[in-house]
């Protein structure tokens, strides 16, 4: 289901059977997820005003556990969004999520004077959210590189730069979005 190897899939299987023990440490949402967006989001060196603006102002998708805040205790888990799940609401996880995490976010957005929100999340995830549902701006940065002559989306790099992206806003405290046209880092 997974598409993941033998030694992974006994991980995960493992760990969706425990997940509910009491004896289980949940750790920070922000600290358990790896690959180059949260390579490039590095919260493990984010001082305490850094986190307590992140808490505030970044979210992360997930197939598991919908809408979290970076310090949300969470269990080990892998389960990608674009995972052909059948559910009760349908054949995968966009079905099963439905309208609940564009409404929470519609929610968070109506405490903000700026209704917009930067899109840092991959293509697989941001399609959870229905996006007419939001009522906001949607910016999506695009992070290329020039090849041969010609700007290209290099993956591997691309995924870092939507964390450092993400990072940016953070540490600047970024509230107009045109602040984000200063970002120029690596």
């Amino acid at each position: 289901l997974m598409k993941i190897s033998e030694s992974l899939a006994g991980l995960n299987f493992l760990r969706f059977q425990n997940i509910n023990k009491p004896k289980n440490i949940k750790k920070p949402a922000g600290y358990m997820f790896s690959g180059g967006t949260f390579e490039g989001l590095s919260i493990r060196s984010m001082n305490n005003s850094q986190l307590s603006n992140a808490q505030k102002s970044l979210r992360i998708l997930s197939g598991l556990y919908g809408v979290l805040r970076p310090l949300d205790l969470i269990m080990p888990y892998r389960l990608e969004m674009g995972t052909k799940f059948k559910n009760s609401q349908g054949e995968n996880l966009y079905k099963f999520w439905g309208t609940k995490l564009s409404s929470y976010i519609s929610k968070e957005l109506n405490q903000h004077k700026q209704r917009y929100i930067i899109n840092c999340a991959s293509v697989e995830y941001f399609k959870s959210l229905e996006n007419s549902d939001l009522k906001a701006e949607i910016i999506t940065p695009i992070f290329k590189e020039i090849r041969l002559g010609k700007p290209k989306i290099i993956s591997f790099f691309a995924k870092k730069a939507r964390g450092m992206m993400a990072r940016y806003i953070v540490q600047n405290q970024i509230n107009k979005k045109d602040q984000i046209l200063n970002f120029n880092l690596d």
